[in-house]
């Protein structure tokens, strides 16, 4: 019931810095918990950082540390990603993702929803 859509997206170099957001509708009110995930071609889905709907729990896959931030505004059911000094390895499908509990967790399982995946491509 619940429509995640993704957006911001695009083609960088490296360096640059891309704001990733994804909008949620629908019965948004059940989801406590939101995260981003990416996709490279020919590779696992991974993890990429989730929070809490109060953004007291925040977790940070270690290969964007201090490079990404998640952030979430409730009031327009709307969760960002900010993406900065990009490297080409951060080339992926992003996707974001949400779970009908207060609790942080780092598998694809663990989330009820999905949107389609916006592509990031950092050129060298």
């Amino acid at each position: 019931q619940v429509h995640l859509v993704e957006s911001g997206g695009g083609l960088v170099q490296a360096g640059d810095s891309l704001r990733l957001s994804c909008a949620a509708s629908g019965r948004t009110f059940t989801t406590y918990t939101m995260a981003w995930f990416r996709q490279a071609p020919g590779k696992e889905r991974e993890f990429v950082t989730a929070l809490k709907w109060n953004g007291d729990s925040t977790d940070y896959a270690d290969s964007v540390k201090g490079r990404f931030t998640i952030s979430r505004d409730n009031a327009k059911n709307t969760m960002y990603l900010q993406m900065n000094s990009l490297k080409p390895e951060d080339t992926a499908v992003y996707y974001c993702a949400a779970r009908d509990s207060y609790t942080v967790v780092t598998t694809q399982r663990g989330y009820d929803y999905w949107g389609r995946g916006t592509q990031v491509t950092v050129s060298s």
